[in-house]
Parts: structure tokens; C-alpha cells; sequence
């Protein structure tokens, strides 16, 4: 049995997750969230009989007391292969760090990772039903045929990125709005909403509204699962470099634009990615 084990928050932890659950299945282990067994409650590995607080309180009691070994990736510069030799000597160990990565396997059990993190129903359908009712609510004049009309998920990450990395991707509104109004000039004759996702309470509708007048701009203020999902079922992501954005692309493969730049000119049609881009260039 492996335990998984990290810490920070949700997207990094079920990324994290998901590399040692890929590595366990192709080996034939099963694999425990530790983290998942008693936080971010929303998601079908939550359900699951190997996640919970049992499991989680049995492990930390065991790998406290030295009973279980532990594989730790918590250095970039860490010894992979010293560390996965430790886990396939290992019956039972604990795995944890960050750095603990294997791109291809995680890929080669994609589906099974997007099921396992499949958001709850009580979170996804009144955010289907707000962004029709929002989409119905707009009279499509000049556009009359579903595929004119695109869905765009802006993420605005604040709070934490005012200090992380310097504050860098720490962005205004208005550069947010200049490449929604940039976005909107590569789709001209498309009709196009606009759902925004952020942590800064003071971002609102009226606001992005007034910056981008040729689009239509919908802020649902959703808990964390809520705009998980409504950002996975727009057509195209808009954010800077953030496990949440790239999460949300994993679920349907969603072209996401990452701000490394708040360069304008930066964002081409080209510069829209898949997950298995940007997922190997995490930052």
C-alpha cells in the first residue's frame, strides 16, 4: 500500500496525487490520498473505499513511529531512482514532496485520474444551470448557430501571487481585459462569454464589463469545486501559471493561454496549449 502524502493546496495536492497513483497502477499498487481522505471533500476519490480518515490517521500514526518508510520528493534535485527503487522495495510506504513526477504514466492514466477527480454533482449542476441561464439571458442578435459562440474562463489569481514569485503573475484588471479584448479580436463575428474565477473579492462583473464591451462577462462567485468546473466547461483558459487553470484544461483537453507575460502580442492563436503542454512545464 502507498500512501500519498503533501501539503499546500487542492490542485497541487491532486496533481501530486495523481503522479503516484499513475506510478502505482502501472505497478500494481494501490495508492491512498492522504490528503484527500479528509480535505477538499468534493471529489469522487472522496467516496472511494481507500480514502478516509481512518486510513489517513492509521498512516500518520505509522509513519510517525518509524513503522512505515517514507520516499520523499521534496527537492527538485531529489535522487528519483534511489527513491522509486525505496518504493518498489517497500510493500507498504509513504510518498511525499512535491517533485515526485512521472509525466508519462500520469498521461497514460489520464482518464482514470479525471474520473477519480470527477466533481460532485451538488457543485456541477447549479453551475451548468447559471451558465445557461446566464448565456440564455443575452439576445444572440446576429449570432444564431452554437458553434459562433465561445466559452472563455479568465482565472485572476490574487492574494497568495501578490507574494509568490516576487508577485510577477500577481496582474491588474486591466491587463486581464486587454487580452480578453485581444481574445475577442482573434474570434471577430464569434459571440463570446466571458467566465471569471478569482480569489480577490473586489474583482466585479461591472468592472471587466465596462474594459471589455465586446464580450459578454459573467462572475458566478463560486466556491473552489464550483469554478474548478465552470472553467472546465469553457472552450478556452485565460490564466497565469496556476495548478487550478491547469487542472480545469485537464478534464476536456482545454486550450489555456498561461500568463507568463501580460504581453498583449504574446497571445496568438499558436500560444493556446493542450494539458500535456503546459503540464510538463509546470513553474
Amino acid at each position: 500500500m502507498i500512501f500519498a502524502r503533501d501539503k499546500s493546496q487542492m490542485c497541487n495536492n491532486l496533481l501530486q496525487y495523481a503522479h503516484v497513483y499513475a506510478w502505482g497502477r502501472e505497478h500494481g499498487r494501490k495508492v491512498i490520498s492522504m490528503r484527500f481522505s479528509y480535505k477538499y471533500q468534493f471529489f469522487h476519490i472522496c467516496h472511494t473505499n481507500l480514502t478516509g480518515f481512518g486510513w489517513y490517521l492509521l498512516a500518520k500514526y505509522l509513519a510517525a513511529v518509524k513503522l512505515l518508510p517514507t520516499a520523499s520528493f521534496k527537492r527538485e534535485d531529489c535522487d528519483r531512482e534511489a527513491l522509486e527503487q525505496k518504493m518498489l522495495k517497500h510493500k507498504h510506504i509513504v510518498v511525499s514532496g512535491w517533485f515526485v513526477r512521472y509525466y508519462d504514466l500520469f498521461l497514460k492514466y489520464r482518464q482514470e485520474i479525471c474520473d477519480l477527480f470527477r466533481i460532485d454533482d451538488q457543485y456541477t449542476e447549479p453551475v451548468k444551470a447559471k451558465m445557461q441561464e446566464k448565456e440564455n439571458h443575452i439576445p444572440h442578435s446576429t449570432f444564431n448557430t452554437q458553434h459562433s459562440t465561445f466559452r472563455l474562463g479568465v482565472h485572476i489569481r490574487r492574494g497568495d501571487y501578490a507574494q509568490w514569485n516576487h508577485g510577477i503573475y500577481c496582474y491588474e484588471d486591466e491587463q486581464y481585459a486587454r487580452l480578453i479584448n485581444r481574445f475577442a479580436e482573434l474570434h471577430e463575428g464569434k459571440e463570446i462569454h466571458v467566465y471569471l474565477s478569482t480569489n480577490d473579492a473586489s474583482v466585479t462583473e461591472k468592472h471587466y464589463q465596462e474594459l471589455c464591451p465586446q464580450v459578454h462577462i459573467h462572475h458566478l462567485h463560486g466556491n473552489a469545486p464550483e469554478d474548478l468546473f465552470m472553467l472546465s466547461e469553457c472552450d478556452y483558459l485565460i490564466g497565469p501559471p496556476s495548478t487550478f487553470s491547469l487542472v480545469a484544461a485537464m478534464y476536456r483537453d482545454i486550450p489555456l493561454y498561461r500568463m507568463d507575460t501580460a504581453d498583449v502580442e504574446k497571445l496568438t492563436p499558436e500560444a493556446f496549449k493542450k494539458f500535456d503542454y503546459w503540464f510538463r512545464r509546470i513553474i
